[in-house]
Order: C-alpha cells, then structure tokens, then sequence
C-alpha cells in the first residue's frame, strides 16, 4: 500500500516576517511556530510578489506573477483556465479542502451574470471543496456560531468593535465582544479538527487560512493587551510623513491612503501619535500569538494521530503589514515590510535538515510547484515558480535566481484612486515593479514617474538615492535586469508547446530532477 503524503497549506493572513524571525520577534511569543522552525526549514529572504489579497492568493496559489495573472486587484477576475495548486493536486488524485478563503474573483465569461460567485471578491478558486467558509466579509458559520453562543451585535462589523468595560471610557485595545474560545481563529481550528479525523485514513490537502492579523485589529482577552506597547521598538521611519514624502511623489498618496483609525472599528478620529501606534502594533503582536497557539493544536492533532512524519506542513503568509513603518498603514507601498513574510517547510523524511535556514530569495510563486513536486504531479508550464525542494535538501541550483520580483497596482477602473488623483494616471500605468537583490532595491513605474532606489548598505528605505550620480550605473545595472526578468517570465502557458502532425507535443519548463522523494 502506498504510503500516505499529507499537504497541509497554512497561510497567515497580513503577517510580517520580522516578527517570526526579526527585530520585532523578540517581542512576541510564538513558541509554537518557533519549535516547528526547529523542526523545519525556514527561508528568511521569502517575498510575496504582489499585494493586496486578492492577488497575492491569485500568485500563491496558480505559481503565475501578476503580469500573467492579471488578476491585480481585489475584484479583478482571475481567467477560469489558470491552473492553479486544487486544479493540479486533483490530478494527483487528491480533494483540495479549503478551511478559510482565497479570495478569487471569478471569471464573468465562466458564470451567469445572476450567479452569486460574481457578487464577490472572496470566491474559492476554481478546483476547492469549501468545507469551512471564513470569507472576511462574510464567515456566515462563525458569525452563526457567536449568535449560537449568546452574543449579542446588531451588525457585523459590530463584532470586530473593541467593548469597554461597563463605565470605563473606550480604548483601542479593549477587548473583543467574544471570548478567546470563540474568535475567529479558534472556530475555524475547531471545525479543522472536528473533521479531519476521519481523514487520516487516506492522503489528503487541506488549505487553512487564518484571517489573523489582519485588521480590524481588535482581540479577545487575554491577547489585546498582552503586550506593553511602551516596551515595543518605534516604527522604522524618518521623523515626519513629510520627510518620507519628499522621497518620492508616490509616498504623498500612499501615506494618506491608510491611517491608523483604518485599522481599528470605533474610533475614526484617531490620529497617529506614537501612543495610538504603540498600542495598534502590541494588538498585531497578541493576535499572532493567539494563531501561534492555535497551529500548535494543530500540529498536536498531527502527532496525535500519527500523520506528523506523513504530511508536508508549510506555514506562510499572502503579504506584510507595514504597521506603521515609513509612516504607512496596511500593505499598499512599495517597502519591504509589505511584502516580506515568513515561509517555514516541514518536510517529511528532512531530518537532517531540521532548523536549518535558506537565505537566497524566493517567492510565493515557488509554493505551489513545491508542492505538485513533493506529490509527483507535473508542474504545468504557466507557473513561473520553481520547486523549493532541492533548496529543502540543502542543494543550490546554479540557476536559482539572486532577485526577488514584486508588483502593485495602484489604479481602479470604476473610481480613480488617491494616486491616480495625484499623480495623473490612468488605469494602464497605475502600476510599479519591484526588483530587490542583497544590497540594491529598484522600483520602475509604468507611468512617466522617476524610479526610486534604495542602497540597504546606506540608508536603505529612508533614502531615495536614485537621482544621485553615483548610483547611475547601478540603477542602469538594474533596470536591464528587471526588464530581462520580465521578458524571460512572459507567460509561458502554451509558448512551449508546438502542434506538430503527430499531434501537441510539450517541452517541461522546468525539468523535474529524478530521483527526488
């Protein structure tokens, strides 16, 4: 009888690197995902290659980047005929079960215009069974289950409203309406476990999907004021947002675009002082240690029942939150922190790999091909990820690349957005490109916007250094690297296959090594 091979794909939703592994790490608890770390393999050079959320689970979960996707914005539709991680894992026989979201937009020409999947931004991808929904602007059962339990709110959003305690003004960090035992993140771990036991009789995939950290940044006790915000570092950022703006004319929309009463339900007047920001970035900590508990039950369940050493366990995040870092909110920039995240891989039969660190780029794209390949399902030529398992087992490809590639797309076809109002774009060049190596990182607009370059052996993100003479040479150097990187990664769904008169015939884009499992 074969032997099982588990997947399980959890993603954290708005988690920074830094505070996994990183300057704001030795902050917050997370003993649970730090004992899977030394377990695992962690890849600390790990970015996501576009942001907000839709997109970033479009390039997750179809291994494509944005510019073949083309599904860059939340609400934008993702075509019908991407192959994707449940399109691809069915072939290898295996039911793709979502516990949580992917936010996909779906494809008009594929649906009746009456049909609800197009009255939404959060639709599970083409190829996922929907066991659990937790759609953010939805999570219809979790919401069933808090009225089941006795809690009283007259709307949703009412639920992520801090609740002062009876006679005491409102703070930002008061608690949540519900109790640790029945937020957000411990419903949908319960229902995971509730249903998986059964499943340990055959191989399986499940993808779970924490909305934690994510924002409105309300937690329930003990977690929303777990930590002294007075004790954790300041943002990284110059001494006022009109520094950061001088950098470059995109910073003016972009800090103005998200302040920090956008983060929290209930205080719309509140102004970024260092207090309001110290106290909103301690509830970010406490809510990523309510996950890390709840993925130590689930790794519990793992060894409990036996699947431990037979399940491929990878632990990431969609995209960063900048937490008030260059003086910006959410995840709508160009800075590291957007984009940065923890990717850590527990892979079976790796032991003498365990605790072990990669420190050359990769990407969310390069998840989904990992996967396919540990199954032995062919990765399809349209991905333009690689495997990560020779990295896993410690080898270097000579051809891994030395980069990593970013995009954000700041137009809106229905209402201009703030960049577009001020920066006079249109919808097609509403877009910037980011290229990032060890020392230098590039970002190129679309529009007829001067680039900007950071020089992390300098200042790094606190100074623009692009127009400087210096430095032309380097941002030329780039410039033809990020252009090469665009055209050798067009999209290659067919360009490799040739209609001959024996019929189709395909070249594997990216050769599978033999002998790997």
């Amino acid at each position: 009888m074969p032997r099982q091979k588990n997947v399980l794909f959890i993603v954290i939703d708005q988690l920074r690197a830094d505070c996994i592994f990183g300057d704001l790490a030795k902050h917050v608890q997370t003993p649970n995902l730090t004992a899977l770390m030394a377990d695992a393999v962690t890849f600390q050079r790990h970015f996501s290659v576009v942001n907000p959320c839709g997109p970033s689970r479009a390039s997750l979960l179809t291994g494509q980047y944005a510019m073949n996707h083309r599904s860059v914005r939340n609400g934008t539709p993702l075509r019908h005929d991407i192959p994707n991680v449940a399109t691809e894992m069915r072939k290898a026989g295996y039911l793709p079960m979502l516990f949580g979201y992917t936010d996909t937009s779906q494809d008009p020409r594929a649906f009746h215009p009456d049909d609800p999947a197009l009255r939404t931004y959060e639709h599970p991808m083409k190829g996922f069974e929907e066991v659990v929904e937790m759609r953010f602007e939805m999570s219809f059962p979790w919401r069933s289950h808090l009225i089941k339990q006795g809690y009283d709110f007259d709307a949703y959003q009412d639920v992520y409203r801090p609740v002062p305690a009876k006679g005491h003004a409102p703070k930002i960090n008061d608690p949540a309406l519900y109790r640790a035992e029945d937020s957000d993140t411990a419903f949908l771990t319960d229902r995971f476990l509730d249903i998986m036991p059964a499943y340990r009789e055959t191989s399986w995939f499940v993808h779970l999907t924490y909305i934690r950290p994510h924002p409105p940044l309300v937690a329930p006790a003990p977690y929303n004021d777990m930590y002294d915000p007075t004790a954790l570092p300041l943002p990284a950022r110059l001494a006022t947002p009109a520094a950061e703006q001088a950098n470059h004319p995109f910073f003016g929309p972009t800090i103005a675009s998200k302040s920090p009463a956008g983060n929290v339900v209930g205080f719309p007047d509140l102004e970024a002082t260092d207090e309001n920001t110290q106290t909103l970035r301690s509830i970010y900590l406490g809510l990523i240690t309510e996950v890390d508990i709840h993925i130590g039950r689930v790794v519990r369940f793992l060894k409990d029942t036996g699947q431990y050493d037979n399940t491929l366990l990878i632990v990431t995040a969609d995209h960063g939150e900048m937490l008030g870092d260059r003086h910006c909110w959410s995840k709508f920039t160009v800075h590291d922190a957007a984009y940065h995240t923890p990717l850590i891989i527990r892979q079976p039969d790796n032991e003498l790999r365990a605790g072990a660190t990669v420190n050359v780029p990769v990407e969310t794209i390069d998840i989904t091909p990992t996967i396919l390949d540990w199954v032995g399902q062919a990765v399809p030529n349209s991905m333009d990820g690689r495997s990560l398992l020779p990295l896993l087992a410690g080898e270097m490809p000579q051809d891994w690349r030395s980069y990593s590639f970013s995009e954000l797309d700041f137009g809106e076809p229905l209402a201009p957005t703030v960049w577009q109002q001020a920066l006079g774009t249109g919808c097609a060049d509403s877009s910037l490109s980011i290229l990032r190596e060890e020392r230098f990182t590039l970002i190129e607009f679309a529009a007829e916007l001067a680039p900007i370059l950071y020089d992390h052996a300098g200042d790094g993100e606190a100074e623009n250094v692009a127009e400087r003479p210096e430095y032309q040479s380097e941002l030329a150097r780039i410039g033809r690297k990020m252009l090469r990187h665009r055209m050798r990664n067009a999209d290659q769904t067919l360009s490799l296959t040739s209609i001959t008169a024996d019929g189709p015939k395909d070249v594997q884009r990216h050769p599978r090594r033999s002998g790997r499992n």
